[in-house]
């Protein structure tokens, strides 16, 4: 692999193990950010070809990058992309050379209440869950994306409620923590992984928002519940890392050509910053919810009782009113101001968490970083059968969502890009729940890391990655100019 300055490649090639101040070390708000991310050869493709990688540093600080691959039988292969990269990490970069490039920069955002996204996308294999998770918690250096912000964001709460404790007065409602969520998106659902993994449903409400809401739950008192994804509140970095190694534990996994722990789900992990108030003034409105449930339905159930009594049916077919039963308006009345009472008691609630979040005991109330471990691309290949897996019915459902899922979030984040008037959020189940963490803020900021492999036998996976990432980052860094097909 070479690095070429400025696009001059008649100067001397760089190797990429030559380390350059990586750009995008500074977070520049509101845009969209794309990486990419070489893994090392495994044991079992080092005696193999591997492609041919040169990467160009161009003068506005973006990469742009030129692969090759030439098969012992068969035409030569070549692919250039437009300087659409923020940055290319080599194959010897660490999880933390990876961090302090891409998530740093942002924890001061987040501190600051906005919302960053960060998302992984590629081939099955390529290093999406070691890059957004890691798997060995015990050195900082390995670390995945996730647990790194978690452990800096942490900490630097914990400067935060050092600094407050002389003025706490409200028995612990001001001091700030993480909350965790974690869920897998799986074709039209979502399964809560704080939850014993409850399926739960994604829905847009009446309110134009979309709500991933669990199973109903019939309470005391014809009360009925149905609950979002769980938050889980952490206030130390070990409770943090405890709940999710414990969630993580029911990720479904399926096989894959490449990778036989490939996640075949999309797998969505918040970090907001919380405090008890908030957590509090949340839970009351799902209370809130569940007692005007029945009032509504009764309210509901007297109007359709009184109307169907106050009308009779002719021998022509015709309803006429019923002399022997008026309609009972004063009933109805009295039903709908008992809903309406508790309408306003949901209202006054969720005006509360809005006042809250507004109010901001800190700034950092409300940040969120959210990562997003993309479902291998490649889930549904027309090659797999050509290495024995046997493709099930269920396999091709999934993976025709999954490759809806991805293309919808493309579209999306071009047309953000691009500031289109309509952004198409509805168009997947992925892309509904998203929604919310695009539109937090106006300081919401979002970078994508394309997860790369460097064996020649994945050549076509590794340009099919590439060329989704160019066009999200001609998109979104408002760049001139097409990758070369």
């Amino acid at each position: 692999m070479q690095l070429i300055i400025d696009g001059n490649s008649s100067g001397q090639g760089l190797s990429l193990r030559n380390k350059e101040t990586p750009t995008g070390g500074t977070f520049q708000g509101p845009g969209f950010k794309v990486y990419a991310r070489w893994r090392p050869l495994s044991l079992s493709e080092q005696a193999r070809a591997e492609i041919e990688c040169n990467t160009i540093q161009h003068s506005n600080t973006n990469m742009s990058v030129s692969l090759a691959s030439r098969p012992e039988s068969g035409r030569p292969r070549s692919w250039k992309s437009a300087p659409s990269f923020t940055h290319i990490f080599e194959p010897d970069a660490s999880n933390n050379d990876v961090f302090e490039t891409t998530v740093a920069p942002a924890i001061t955002q987040v501190l600051s209440g906005a919302t960053c996204n960060f998302f992984a996308y590629g081939h099955s294999g390529s290093g999406k869950t070691h890059t957004i998770i890691g798997y060995d918690y015990d050195r900082n250096e390995n670390l995945g994306l996730s647990l790194a912000a978690a452990r800096d964001l942490m900490a630097a709460l914990d400067r935060v409620n050092a600094a407050c404790s002389a003025d706490e007065s409200g028995g612990g409602q001001s001091t700030f923590g993480i909350g965790l969520r974690l869920y897998e998106l799986r074709k039209k659902s979502a399964f809560d992984l704080l939850n014993k993994r409850t399926e739960c449903f994604v829905r847009e409400g009446p309110d134009g928002q979309t709500h991933i809401r669990g199973q109903t739950e019939l309470l005391d008192g014809g009360k009925v519940r149905v609950r979002p994804i769980v938050t889980r509140p952490c206030w130390t970095l070990e409770d943090l890392r405890r709940e999710l190694l414990t969630a993580l534990e029911l990720r479904s996994t399926g096989s894959s050509t490449v990778h036989d722990q490939s996640s075949r789900t999309h797998a969505v992990l918040e970090l907001e910053v919380v405090n008890k108030e908030l957590l509090e003034a949340r839970d009351l409105v799902i209370e809130r919810q569940s007692e005007l449930v029945p009032v509504a339905k009764r309210a509901t159930d007297i109007y359709l009782e009184e109307s169907m009594k106050s009308l009779i049916k002719t021998p022509e077919g015709k309803y006429i009113p019923n002399p022997d039963h008026p309609l009972d308006q004063t009933r109805i009345d009295a039903a709908e101001a008992t809903k309406s009472e508790f309408e306003a008691r949901l209202r006054a609630a969720e005006d509360n968490v809005t006042t809250i979040l507004a109010s901001r005991s800190h700034p950092s109330l409300g940040g969120k970083f959210v990562f997003v471990d993309l479902a291998g691309s490649e889930y549904f290949d027309a090659a797999a059968g050509a290495v024995g897996r046997n493709i099930t019915p269920q396999d091709r459902q999934e993976g025709r969502q999954i490759n809806s899922d991805l293309f919808a979030l493309k579209e999306v984040i071009r047309a953000r890009a691009l500031k289109q008037t309509r952004i198409p959020y509805r168009s997947a189940p992925l892309t509904m729940v998203l929604r919310e963490h695009f539109t937090a803020s106006a300081e919401s900021s979002s970078a994508m890391i394309l997860t790369i492999s460097p064996s020649a036998e994945q050549y076509a996976a590794t340009v099919n990655t590439l060329k989704y990432g160019n066009l999200v980052g001609v998109a979104g860094g408002d760049q001139a100019g097409m990758a070369e097909a």
